[in-house]
């Protein structure tokens, strides 16, 4: 099973040229990259695809600290959306707080929480996971 379509919610034009990079190079993944650089923009973007009955990206990697929107507050509203396969969502952040990492865990849609940078084997090791779970089944 491929993930054909990310997106990546953050900011940081650095950790988004990376993890496509290592997209790019991971046999899982299919060959669409959506980008929003805060929530809100990935809010707006997701619920017209909602809206007008779009497939949804299979696997959501969510920044916590952006601007206008951050991702909990992203999370906060998503989650309300009438979504009936929602996307697996990861949260990348470099943030180490346990309160963040235990939070994250309070939201059935978040699968797991990673600490930046995302790299190659964390990558691989998540799509081995999804493959082997099923796309849209389980939680963190």
């Amino acid at each position: 099973m491929k993930i054909e379509t990310v997106c990546i919610i953050d900011d940081d034009p650095i950790f988004v040229y990376g993890t496509k990079i290592l997209l790019n190079y991971n046999s899982s993944f299919g060959s669409s990259v959506i980008v929003n650089e805060d929530g809100k923009e990935a809010l707006d973007n997701l619920t017209s695809m909602v809206r007008s009955g779009e497939k949804l990206p299979d696997v959501i990697f969510l920044d916590l600290n952006m601007p206008i929107m951050d991702g909990w507050e992203f999370l906060d509203e998503f989650v309300k959306l009438p979504i009936k396969n929602k996307p697996r969502v990861y949260i990348v952040s470099s943030s180490i707080d346990n309160q963040d990492i235990e939070k994250a865990k309070t939201y059935e849609i978040v699968k797991d929480f990673i600490v930046k940078p995302l790299s190659d084997s964390i990558l691989t090791d998540l799509f081995k996971t999804i493959e082997t779970e099923g796309l849209h089944n389980t939680s963190l």
